[in-house]
């Protein structure tokens, strides 16, 4: 090892001067040790603002997506595979009236003032269970949903017995003219499921027995909806906009 000495100056001078170039060199190394944690800290927080970045867009482009025509209604698909379509507001019940109501259809309504109406295609053949599925998804869409009741009473009839037109009387905008018998469903629970189904945030009648991911189960309740929006949209991982138009009117609680 060589050392080197200053001639012109003594021991302690020389001693002196190489503790002060070794304490230089201590600070230096601490410098670049902050300097280091600093950028590994950038890097940090680069990687999750990249991150929430990617997160934002992936939601983005899920928004986007090309909708089916039906996906502008309210609507679901049966345990069996039937679709249920009803309207949005008094405008849309009139539309699907005029433009998806068929031979062979049945139009759900809940027994209270205001609501959507439920065409469920193929209904004729329907059994039971998708039955009970159709009018609870009506309940749940009605204004019984809006007022907090537990429960309501639906009906459904054929095509030939709903008409926009009644003898000397008018048919105000989204309402109907019903004849003959009706068949009842007393005491209809309101009450959805609301999760992710084929990648899509997806709501069901409680009553429905296909499973979802990320299910959580849906009644009248306290919370204000767009409270519920914010909560359900961050649980399911997709925009808000696609859980505001699967909810119903009003207060709503997380069934227990």
């Amino acid at each position: 090892m060589r050392i080197l000495l200053r001639i012109g100056k003594g021991v302690h001078e020389n001693a002196a001067a190489y503790y002060d170039e070794a304490k230089g060199a201590r600070e230096t190394a601490k410098g670049v040790e902050r300097a280091i944690a600093e950028t590994e800290k950038e890097i940090g927080k680069a990687r999750k603002e990249h991150a929430a970045a990617e997160k934002k867009k992936a939601e983005e482009t899920k928004v986007a997506r090309k909708k089916a025509w039906y996906e502008k209604f309210h609507y679901f698909f049966t345990s069996a595979g039937k679709l249920v379509v009803g309207g949005r507001s008094a405008d849309q019940n009139d539309f699907v009236y005029k433009n998806y109501f068929e031979e062979g259809d049945l139009f759900f309504h809940a027994d209270i003032q205001g609501g959507a109406a439920c065409v469920l295609k193929g209904g004729s053949g329907a059994d039971e269970n998708e039955l009970a599925e159709a009018a609870q998804f009506t309940a749940s869409f009605s204004n019984a949903w809006k007022n907090g009741n537990a429960a309501v009473d639906v009906y459904c009839v054929r095509r030939e017995q709903v008409s926009k037109h009644a003898a000397g009387g008018f048919i105000a905008k989204g309402a109907f003219a019903i004849v003959g018998e009706r068949t009842w469903f007393r005491k209809t629970g309101l009450k959805l499921k609301i999760g992710i189904e084929n990648e899509i945030a997806t709501v069901l009648p409680a009553n429905c027995g296909r499973k979802m991911e990320k299910e959580t189960a849906i009644v009248p309740g306290t919370h204000e909806k767009g409270e519920m929006v914010k909560r359900l949209s961050k649980q399911l991982g997709v925009h808000p906009d696609e859980i505001q138009n699967l909810l119903p009117p009003g207060r709503i609680s997380v069934a227990k």
